[in-house]
């Protein structure tokens, strides 16, 4: 028994689908102004008539998706050629600009027709250089940094490195010490709080007791 092959129907073209809660006109509309398809593709129609006539919107929208979508796969061979494009096409710009600036009898006129042409020519380099990122891209390198001075200099470089000393006063074991300062003059601790001892001037004299100081 002979089997019928079924015929495969074609993937239908994704397009934007507006959400079931822009029924509200006044949603409908930041909808349509939000979305970076239907603004691209409102501009590209006015552009897109001269030289292809009326375009329906819908199916550029989802020529457009079908682009983005292989973008978002890995496939950058639209976009390369885009740009190999576009390149050939300011090249062909500034060509046509610089005959027209040999042309010209006046000053003003070549500096004008030079300018734009100058231009142009930048701007193809300019998208030839993107395209060669895009083929070759750059490899990442991470360097420390390096500090080249002709005379002395103190090079901090790490975070162990421009850390602060620690200033902390600490005993034979590294740990710090909470251990009053002494005075080497009489072995007394520098402690404001604490009762000095008698002058060498006056012997007699004895510091006042905790219970002979007047109140306060």
């Amino acid at each position: 028994m002979a089997t019928k092959s079924k015929a495969k129907s074609e993937p239908q073209k994704q397009i934007p689908k507006i959400p079931d809660k822009a029924v509200d006109p006044v949603k409908r509309t930041a909808f349509f102004a939000a979305s970076p398809f239907i603004r691209g593709g409102a501009a590209a129609e006015k552009y897109a008539q001269p030289m292809f006539g009326d375009v329906m919107l819908d199916a550029y929208l989802a020529e457009l998706r079908e682009q983005t979508d292989a973008v978002k796969a890995g496939d950058m061979s639209g976009v390369e050629t885009m740009l190999m494009t576009q390149a050939n096409t300011l090249d062909m710009i500034f060509n046509q600009l610089a005959r027209k600036a040999a042309g010209c009898e006046f000053l003003n006129q070549f500096q004008a027709h030079l300018i734009l042409a100058l231009k142009a020519q930048a701007q193809s380099r300019a998208t030839l250089e993107a395209l060669a990122e895009i083929r070759n891209p750059r490899p990442v390198a991470f360097v420390r940094q390096a500090n080249i001075a002709n005379g002395p200099q103190q090079v901090n470089n790490g975070a162990k490195d421009s850390a602060p000393p620690d200033t902390r006063a600490r005993g034979q074991n590294g740990e710090p010490t909470n251990e009053l300062l002494t005075d080497e003059r009489d072995g007394q601790t520098l402690d404001p709080g604490s009762t000095g001892a008698a002058g060498e001037s006056h012997p007699s004299l004895a510091t006042v007791g905790k219970l002979n100081r007047p109140a306060q």
